[in-house]
Formats: structure tokens, C-alpha cells, sequence
């Protein structure tokens, strides 16, 4: 769109783009992200762990470990056989204790593997924890949309009644205007006294004066609506739109109770949030079961009196195998995991009070948004009541005064008495619209 032309909105544009910039919904986003992510990690406590180290280490204070015939070499040519025998035994012995005691260079590579087979209830515990509350963030980002549409809609209707206001105050001014021509004329022909005319005048101040008020009103709520889309403030924005109009015949919203409790999201985040804490239970009893764990390791194991010297692998030599099962189980922990259980038990019980105060409290929500609609229509049908004997009072008003048989105060009073059942008229149907989107949301149908 070029710089220089006008930027305009429909109801469906505002909501849109509300939609797209709420920092609220990016935050509800972000955390949903979360949620998914943990889903997964829940679902990896249930996968065997595979770790792989490597060591290369220097030690000091060693000597060098070689094979030697200390203990050969010192027999002489009148040794047995046997002495012999002997010393190359001791021989090998010295070698194979210096070895034990090190290399100067030593070189760790090992793979290991652990799977648990049993974690005391905990790992699928757990991933029902997760995908609760993944559930209760998806519950989360709907609510942020739709109170992200209701505020869109009600600052959107602010915006077109004050519009409809403006358009109304402008007419009575410049009907006024023709009606303090006349009167002006007609003092100067001496047929109306000058209080006639300061009346005008005075009536002519007032209507100015509310338009005024009411076109600053509209530039608060032109920035509020732009503040709440995610726009910076637009002198030159525009928005387009009508309130709805009761005539059009709304579908009144579904009330049965049954069916709020299910559209409701509130309740159904409590929902979410009483499963998480009744699987929080179970990993609490957990203390109370075992753990079992299959685990294996393969590992070659060097050393050496050089530095960047390695013997080949071997499997019989120099690599060692390892496999395992592990069993262990919590026998005494000074009663923590029964206290534990106990506050899993209290955080559910909460969260289950908490759920029927809520229903109790959209039991009063709906009604109360009910009544008010009711009071809405019945105060639209007095409105256009007013109106219709406001603009009959005024034609003939204006008839009479014209003809000479009715006063110019009474004429006045007969204009501003229209132009007040007009703005009152147009303040219904917005209250009557307010009323009606709250009860959409009373109801969960918003």
C-alpha cells in the first residue's frame, strides 16, 4: 500500500491481525512449543541411554613397566631346572605388579548401554503428565485467541458507534445552523428577540462542544483498537464495519449447562491439571516400588610407557565386557515419600475445588450476561419508541414554528430531544452488542 493512502480495516481484518500480533498468543505459542517438546522427552525416558567416554591420561611418578630377568640373571650356571622355572615365574609377577600399578600413558574408549525396565511407574507416569499438559497449553492458546477476538470486538464496536455519533452530532449542527440562519434573519427583521437568538446560540455551543468531545473520544479509541491489533497509532486509519443489528434475528447462544461445561475452556484446562496431579500421585507412591535397570559395557583399556603409543585392540587382552542387571529399591527415607503422596492428594483436592467454584461462577457468569441482553432488547424497543415520537414531535414542532404557532424553544427542545433519542438509540445497540458477546463467552461459544 502506497505511503500516502489511507490504511482501512474491516471487523475481519482487525481480528486477523490482532490475531497475528498478540503478544499473548506468541507467549501461549512459545509454550505449546514447550509442552510438545517435553511430550517428547517424556516419551525418550523410555528408550535405552547409549554413552560413549574416551580417556587419554598421563600419570607421574611411574616408572617404566617392562618385562625383565631381574631375577633370571641372577642364578648362576649351577641353578636346577626347577630354580629356573622359578625365577621366570617371579619374573613374569614383577611385570605383571608393575603393570597393576600403571602406565605413565593410559588409554580409556567405552561404550555404554542402560535400559530401564522398570523406573517404579514413573516414565509413563510421566509422559501422561506431558501430554496433559501440552493439552492444557493447547486449551491455553485457545483462550488467549478468543480473548483476543472479544477485546478486538468490543473496541471495534466502541469505534463505529462513536462514528455513528459523530455522523448524528454533525446533522443536528448543521440542521441547527439552518435554524440560527433563520433566526438571525428574522431578528434583524425584528420577527425574533435576541434571547431567541442566544438560545441558538447556547444550543448551537453545546453540540459543537460534544462533537468535539466525542471526535477526541474516537482518536482514544481509534489507538486503543490500533494498540490492541499491534499497530503503531495511524492518524490516518480508517475503519469500516456496523454494529449487529438485533432485527437480523442472532441465534440466542445454547445455555444448557451440559454443553457450556463443554465448550467452556476453563473447565477443561482444570480437567487437564486434575490428570496431571492424579498421575503425580502415582509417581509419588512410586518411592514405595523398585527400580530395574539392564545396563552392558565394552571397554578397551591401553597402556603405556610412551606417549602416542597404542597396543591394537584384542578382545581377549586388552577389551573388557560387561553386562548387568540392577535392581534397587527404597527400603527407609525417614517417611518422605508418604508425605510426598499426602501433598499430591491435597494439590489434586485443590485443584478439584477450584473446578467446581469455577462452574458455580459460570453458572453466574451466564446468567448474569443473560438478564443483561434481555435488558439490552427491551431497551433497544424503548429507544426506537423515542425515537419514532422524537422525529414525530420534531416535524410537528417545526411545522407549527414555522407557521407561527409554536415557540423557538419549543423547537429546540424538539430538535435536541431527537438528536439525544438518536445517540441513546445507537448507545443500546451497542450495549445490546457488548451483551450479546459476553454472552457468547459466558457460554463458551465466542
Amino acid at each position: 500500500m502506497p505511503v500516502f493512502a489511507k490504511s482501512a480495516y474491516t471487523r475481519d481484518d482487525a481480528v486477523r491481525i490482532a490475531l497475528e500480533n498478540s503478544p499473548d498468543i506468541k507467549t501461549a505459542v512459545q509454550n505449546l512449543e514447550s509442552a510438545e517438546s517435553q511430550v517428547t522427552a517424556a516419551y525418550g525416558n523410555a528408550l535405552p541411554t547409549v554413552d560413549l567416554s574416551a580417556t587419554y591420561a598421563r600419570t607421574f611418578g611411574l616408572d617404566d613397566v617392562e618385562k625383565n630377568s631381574a631375577i633370571s640373571n641372577m642364578l648362576d650356571d649351577a641353578a636346577t631346572k626347577n630354580e629356573k622355572l622359578l625365577a621366570g615365574i617371579l619374573d613374569n609377577y614383577s611385570y605383571a605388579l608393575a603393570a597393576m600399578g600403571g602406565y605413565r600413558w593410559g588409554t580409556q574408549i567405552g561404550i555404554t548401554a542402560t535400559q530401564v525396565l522398570y523406573a517404579q511407574g514413573k516414565v509413563s507416569a510421566g509422559t501422561r503428565i506431558a501430554k496433559a499438559y501440552k493439552r492444557v497449553n493447547e486449551l491455553n492458546l485457545e483462550t488467549a485467541k478468543q480473548d483476543v477476538r472479544y477485546n478486538v470486538e468490543v473496541a471495534f464496536d466502541e469505534l463505529i458507534y462513536l462514528d455513528s455519533a459523530i455522523v448524528i452530532l454533525q446533522s443536528t449542527i448543521d440542521q441547527l445552523q439552518e435554524n440560527l440562519d433563520y433566526v438571525t434573519q428574522a431578528v434583524q427583521s425584528g420577527l425574533a428577540t435576541e434571547l431567541d437568538l442566544i438560545r441558538v446560540q447556547i444550543s448551537m455551543d453545546e453540540l459543537r462542544t460534544n462533537l468535539q468531545k466525542t471526535q477526541k473520544n474516537r482518536v482514544v479509541a481509534r489507538n486503543a483498537l490500533l494498540n490492541t491489533m499491534g499497530l503503531p497509532w495511524d492518524a490516518e486509519a480508517e475503519f469500516t464495519g456496523d454494529l449487529r443489528d438485533p432485527k437480523n434475528g442472532y441465534a440466542a447462544p445454547d445455555t444448557v449447562m451440559s454443553n457450556v461445561r463443554q465448550r467452556r475452556r476453563e473447565l477443561a484446562q482444570l480437567d487437564e491439571s486434575a490428570k496431571m496431579y492424579e498421575e503425580n500421585i502415582d509417581i509419588e507412591q512410586g518411592g514405595y516400588k523398585p527400580t530395574l535397570v539392564l545396563g552392558g559395557s565394552i571397554t578397551y583399556q591401553d597402556g603405556q610407557n610412551d606417549f602416542f603409543k597404542w597396543s591394537a585392540p584384542d578382545w581377549d587382552k586388552n577389551i573388557s565386557k560387561k553386562i548387568y542387571l540392577n535392581f534397587s529399591m527404597n527400603l527407609f527415607n525417614g517417611m518422605q515419600t508418604r508425605e510426598a503422596v499426602v501433598q499430591a492428594k491435597t494439590d489434586l483436592r485443590k485443584t478439584q475445588i477450584q473446578k467446581e467454584t469455577a462452574e458455580r461462577g459460570i453458572q453466574l457468569e451466564m446468567e448474569s450476561a443473560k438478564n443483561t441482553l434481555e435488558d439490552a432488547q427491551n431497551q433497544i424497543e424503548i429507544q426506537q419508541r423515542r425515537v419514532d415520537l422524537a422525529q414525530k414531535n420534531l416535524d410537528m414542532t417545526e411545522a407549527a414554528y414555522k407557521a407561527g404557532r409554536e415557540t423557538q424553544l419549543n423547537f429546540l427542545d424538539a430538535n435536541m430531544s431527537l438528536k439525544n433519542a438518536r445517540l441513546d438509540y445507537l448507545s443500546a445497540i451497542v450495549d445490546w452488542n457488548k451483551a450479546y458477546n459476553a454472552m457468547l463467552k459466558a457460554t463458551g461459544e465466542y
